[in-house]
């Protein structure tokens, strides 16, 4: 099983900046792609950054030039420091992990999600 531990959500002022980590744990053999997404009330969860294994890094274009998403590969984390924070930027950030790992003996490859941390833009 891979853990996902996310931290760094809060309450913000719109202009203000916020740093989300989440850090893989378990029996990983590779990361195919690891980043973040969002899920505002009454809107579908949409994909905010990622990174691949190839080190190729996708961003929402409404989060282009505010935000950067970096990787410690030692530490299976990613961390995504967002500035210029924005209210529309409210919403329930989740880490996303895909890759292989040792599930139970076996290496399987699936994808997990955190549990969810809020981030609360105020006007």
């Amino acid at each position: 099983q891979v853990q996902l531990v996310e931290s760094g959500g809060g309450l913000v002022q719109a202009g203000g900046s916020l740093r989300l980590s989440c850090a893989a744990s378990g029996v990983i053999f590779s990361i195919d792609a690891m980043g973040w997404y969002r899920q505002a009330p009454g809107k579908q969860r949409e994909l905010v950054a990622a990174v691949t294994s190839a080190g190729s890094t996708n961003y929402a274009d409404s989060v282009k030039g505010r935000f950067t998403l970096s990787r410690d590969n030692a530490k299976n984390t990613v961390y995504l420091q967002m500035n210029s924070l924005k209210p529309e930027d409210t919403a329930v950030y989740y880490c996303n992990f895909y890759g292989t790992a040792r599930i139970m003996g076996v290496m399987t490859s699936k994808g997990y999600w955190g549990q969810g941390t809020q981030v609360t833009v105020s006007s």
